[in-house]
């Protein structure tokens, strides 16, 4: 496995509507355990193919939690989602800032594994969050795009985020 740069903004790749997966495959199996390596490497929670140059709906996630598996999440929709909630979000591809945007508060996903086979998730909390903002990423949307306001973004450094888990 590999590490793989992180696309940053103003990427063109970031912005794109990504591709469906038709079926894994090695080259498929590849990528996502090149995902998972580098998102533990960038001390992410969770991690979308288009962060690594990638336009295919593929994301990763991880949560902080000692002993949590990883979720492959390929062709993921949101089917459902309930409440509503004010929190500051991160992202891998808009390093040094943190923002306030709005997020539900529990959401129903359905994706395929990494055998292909059919799965859903019910979530709350930071994985409701990390699934929300990583499936976004495969519609071209970032975290940014949502700011309560513009003044709500800030800067953030080094010190501030460690400790701190971010959806990727």
């Amino acid at each position: 496995m590999a590490v793989i740069p992180i696309r940053t903004l103003p990427d063109p790749v970031l912005r794109q509507k990504a591709k469906k997966v038709p079926g894994v495959d090695p080259s498929i199996r590849k990528l996502i355990g090149n995902m998972i390596e580098t998102m533990y490497e960038a001390n992410g929670v969770g991690l979308a193919a288009p962060q690594v140059g990638v336009s295919l709906r593929i994301a990763v996630i991880c949560m902080p939690e000692e002993e949590a598996e990883e979720i492959i999440l390929i062709n993921p929709e949101i089917i459902k989602k309930a409440g509503e909630r004010e929190i500051e979000e991160r992202c891998l591809s808009v390093p040094g800032y943190a923002g306030m945007i709005k997020r539900a508060v529990s959401v129903t996903v359905k994706a395929r594994d990494i055998n292909f086979k059919e799965i859903r998730i019910k979530a709350d909390g930071l994985l409701a969050q990390a699934l929300e903002h990583e499936i976004e990423h495969l519609q071209g949307v970032l975290y940014v795009d949502h700011l309560v306001s513009p003044d709500s973004l800030k800067k953030v450094t080094a010190a501030d985020s460690e400790n701190e888990f971010q959806p990727d």
